[in-house]
């Protein structure tokens, strides 16, 4: 038998077998590295509840993340596509017999007949080519930018 003496700490112990002196050494080798595991949960654990106080929106700040989007959008997309609605209804209403006006399919032509939903429109060089067309379906009322011969 050998005896086998191991100093941890100041403190001395004396084992019987070398076998198991190391396997003493080596269970307060784990014991110290879980200590030091466990320290330094609990120490997170700690600091964990100060970080979730002070960092994040919370729900008033998604709320009015959220209301910011919708002001967003509302000023970007539906506004401008409401105002530009209007303007071309009243376009359309100011609409009468002898305008120039441009179709939806991009047609040039001057307006001979109008009645409620339908206006009658002039197109071609020579004007012989008259078409009812759904007064909805005028997009403004303007003459083609063409150049005259005369200017040629």
């Amino acid at each position: 038998m050998t005896y086998l003496a191991i100093l941890d700490n100041n403190e001395l112990s004396v084992v019987m077998d070398s076998g198991q002196a190391q396997a003493d050494a080596q269970a307060q080798q784990a014991q110290q590295s879980a200590g030091t595991v466990d320290s330094s949960a609990q120490n997170a654990q700690a600091q964990q509840p100060q970080q979730s106080r002070g960092g994040g929106f919370g729900t008033m700040g998604m709320i009015l993340y959220i209301l910011a989007l919708v002001a967003i959008f509302y000023f970007l997309a539906i506004r401008p596509s409401r105002k530009r609605e209007k303007e071309l209804k009243e376009i359309q209403a100011a609409i009468k017999v002898g305008d120039d006006v441009m179709t939806s399919s991009g047609f040039y032509g001057k307006v001979v007949e109008l009645n409620d939903q339908v206006v009658t429109v002039e197109f071609g060089t020579n004007r012989g080519v008259r078409i009812p067309v759904k007064k909805s379906e005028i997009l403004g009322n303007k003459a083609p930018n063409v150049p005259d011969e005369e200017t040629k």
